[in-house]
């Protein structure tokens, strides 16, 4: 034990009560409370109390909303690994205010054994969930990842389209919904997937979450439209997307500058290049809201999401880039030539949420 940890130690026994001691820890970042767990029997305790960690929770959220400019995104990337193996490397980077990145930790993941795990890059911890009650050989899901303020809580929406009968173009799709708490998964019943119309799921684009529901892209024989589910009553609902869209490429969910946004990737008949349209939709939920600016690009491969102040990532050629939709400058982040997937997670919050599980293992290095 190092010297001042030693003496904050003696101090806090000796001057304060339990309250105070628990107040000022609350106050602590991730890293310092993972090193004050070896400071005494009574620190560990409280340090991983579930109590402790949800109040934790709560101060770091609230002064997130507080303060736009105080946190920073997780850039999540897996590298292509070089011959045959079910073992994958899900690298962890923080995305700085200066536009670098910083790489804050590794972790290996298994994808054969079609297991779904719960990964905590500020602690270095991941929870192996309970197998989840949907299954089919021939079933195709897409998972969403919420976290439930009126409960503290965390839930995972998986969405399964098994394959429709003969003269059923369209899937038959199935909700089931895994919260942490309970570490349990149950089935969903919904009115709205039963709708014939309810339509297929879109998996190139992942889930969005924003404004306390998760969003993703489905269609059906009539049209596209964004399929968002409301974590606290759990029901489903649809949102129109803008009608015009254009000589449609790829396209995606994301959030921009605090608004849902689409993106669509089109070819530019006048220059023979590439257009991204940013629709924007500035009040949630109207259709009559959204609105284009067109950006040019000379290159793109995939869409990976916004940044916290509004660059979008692409993957181009051989490199990871961001490019402000202002005034179309650009920066490389990463420079891989066999990028598998790659992700970003914009506004998070530093917590300890797992730190308590039993069911967790840990690469946490200090």
């Amino acid at each position: 034990m190092s010297r001042p940890t030693e003496k904050l130690r003696l101090l806090t026994e000796r001057v304060l009560d339990d309250d105070i001691v628990f107040d000022i820890l609350t106050r602590l970042p991730v890293k310092s409370l993972i090193r004050f767990r070896c400071v005494s029997k009574s620190w560990y305790s409280t340090i991983t109390n579930p109590i402790f960690i949800a109040t934790h929770f709560k101060l770091n959220e609230a002064k997130s909303l507080s303060n736009k400019n105080s946190h920073n995104g997780y850039l999540l990337y897996t590298p292509v690994t070089e011959g045959y193996s079910f073992h994958e490397e899900l690298r962890t980077l923080v995305y700085n205010r200066d536009r670098t990145v910083t790489e804050i930790s590794r972790c290996n993941e298994n994808n054969g054994d079609h297991m779904i795990y719960l990964w905590n890059p500020s602690i270095r911890k991941f929870k192996m969930l309970a197998p989840a009650l949907l299954t089919d050989p021939f079933d195709s899901a897409t998972l969403g990842l919420a976290y439930h303020s009126q409960k503290n809580d965390f839930k995972i929406l998986r969405l399964v389209s098994f394959p429709g009968s003969l003269g059923e173009p369209d899937p038959l799709t199935e909700a089931e919904v895994y919260t942490l708490s309970t570490d349990s998964w149950r089935k969903v019943v919904s009115a709205e997937l039963s709708d014939p119309n309810a339509g297929r799921l879109s998996h190139h684009s992942p889930y969005i979450f924003f404004n306390g529901a998760l969003h993703c892209i489905a269609a059906n024989k009539h049209c596209s439209f964004i399929l968002s589910f409301d974590i606290n009553d759990e029901r489903f609902h649809k949102i129109m997307l803008p009608l015009d869209l254009l000589d449609l490429y790829q396209s995606y969910l994301t959030v921009f500058k605090g608004s849902l946004a689409y993106i669509i990737i089109s070819n530019h008949r006048a220059t023979g290049g590439i257009m991204c349209h940013l629709w924007v939709m500035k009040e949630y939920g109207v259709a009559e809201s959204w609105t284009r600016k067109c950006v040019p690009m000379d290159w793109f491969h995939h869409f990976h999401g916004c940044t916290d102040n509004g660059e979008l990532l692409i993957t181009i050629c051989m490199e990871l880039i961001s490019i402000d939709p202002e005034n179309l400058l650009q920066n490389s982040l990463i420079m891989e030539s066999n990028i598998r997937w790659a992700g970003y997670a914009a506004n998070s919050i530093e917590s300890l949420v797992l730190l308590d599980g039993v069911n967790v293992s840990s690469e946490y290095e200090d």
